[in-house]
């Protein structure tokens, strides 16, 4: 099962008390007072880790508490610490405070860790209560309380391509095609109820380079209304550099206009917000071998008005697959390259454009 969205409740661990006491010993005449501080709450902490792909195991555990900190102890011993926790996250996780809505951390990289929840203080013993006019203090402190949080976690996968466009177009076919994804592919429509990822190869070795292609469910008119399976998957492709639409130009799919289908997914895209609709796009007219000719053509001929790369394939037979793949991968490499530029020498990409 795929899960990219979960609500948990994190409680850190509360700090222990401080102890009351007073030595004893046979040979110390002036003991004095020697109650111990209590031990710091557990933190509960989030780490990113490659090893995890979805947020299913918060869906069935939404509850996390880390251990409490020990009472202090006489003979001035301060009481154990408690053990943190570590919550692991998949790469590409946004943390929101579910009270606010602000985001707290977007994890992007592997082995970043933040703190979710952070433990309380232990409370100090009567050993530091002691003054010259106050020798024998039963003043002590308790512990103080960990922090507790309500967390919405957000998963959007990390990919440079994002594969869009009306159900059964072809978008599982062509990702099963270009890398070892393994989609699953049928003659109906929403045969793709998760995203999938597939990495592509380009390029010969040394100088091979790759991209992740994420293919989402399919979008219909309305989707952001809630129709078919609504836009919950578009968050997917908030992060990817360019955007392929697959169009079909067959008759199979029963829709006269490839130009109107168009529309309507870049509407779809509109409406979801997050500059989708303002990505580079490569407009791709899919079942080219059992192409309509009237149609194919005007897809064309909107793609050139809009100053769009057009790419005609068959995802099945073959046909214009390669063409697609190493333009997508020239696309990637050049934006890649520009983030680069824009990072490490801003001054020198402004002038450039």
């Amino acid at each position: 099962m795929f899960v990219d969205e979960a609500k948990i409740k994190v409680k850190a661990g509360d700090g222990g008390n401080g102890c009351v006491a007073f030595r004893r010993e046979k040979f110390v005449p002036r003991g004095g007072p020697s109650g111990g501080d209590g031990g710091r709450g557990g933190d509960v902490i989030m780490e990113s880790s490659e090893r995890h792909n979805t947020l299913i195991h918060f869906r069935y555990n939404p509850e996390h508490k880390a251990e409490r900190g020990k009472h202090g102890e006489g003979s001035n011993c301060t009481g154990r610490e408690g053990a943190d926790i570590i919550l692991k996250v998949p790469v590409g996780t946004a943390v929101y405070d579910d009270e606010t809505g602000e985001l707290v951390h977007d994890f992007r990289q592997p082995d970043e860790r933040i703190i979710a929840a952070k433990g309380g203080r232990g409370g100090r013993g009567n050993q530091h209560f002691a003054t010259s006019t106050h020798q024998a203090p039963r003043e002590h402190e308790p512990g103080r309380t960990g922090e507790e949080r309500v967390y919405r976690l957000e998963l959007k996968l990390l990919a440079d391509v994002g594969l869009v466009g009306y159900p059964n177009v072809g978008k599982s076919t062509l990702i099963s095609r270009i890398s070892a994804a393994k989609p699953k592919i049928a003659d109906y429509p929403f045969t793709t109820l998760e995203p999938n990822l597939g990495v592509v190869s380009v390029g010969e070795a040394p100088h091979e380079e790759s991209y992740v292609v994420a293919d989402i469910p399919g979008l219909i008119e309305g989707a952001h209304l809630g129709a078919g399976l609504g836009v919950q998957f578009l968050r997917h492709i908030e992060r990817t550099r360019v955007l392929v639409h697959l169009v079909d130009v067959s008759d199979a799919s029963g829709r006269p206009d490839p130009v109107a289908d168009f529309k309507v997914i870049q509407g779809e895209l509109k409406s979801f917000g997050h500059g989708l609709d303002e990505k580079p796009m490569l407009v791709v007219a899919s079942k080219a071998d059992v192409a309509n000719p009237e149609k194919l053509k005007k897809l064309q001929s909107m793609a050139k008005r809009r100053k769009l790369p057009f790419y005609a394939i068959s995802a099945v037979s073959g046909l214009g697959v390669d063409a697609l793949k190493y333009a997508v991968g020239e696309q990637v490499h050049n934006l890649r390259e520009r983030e680069i530029l824009l990072r490490e020498k801003p001054e020198e990409a402004a002038l450039l454009g």
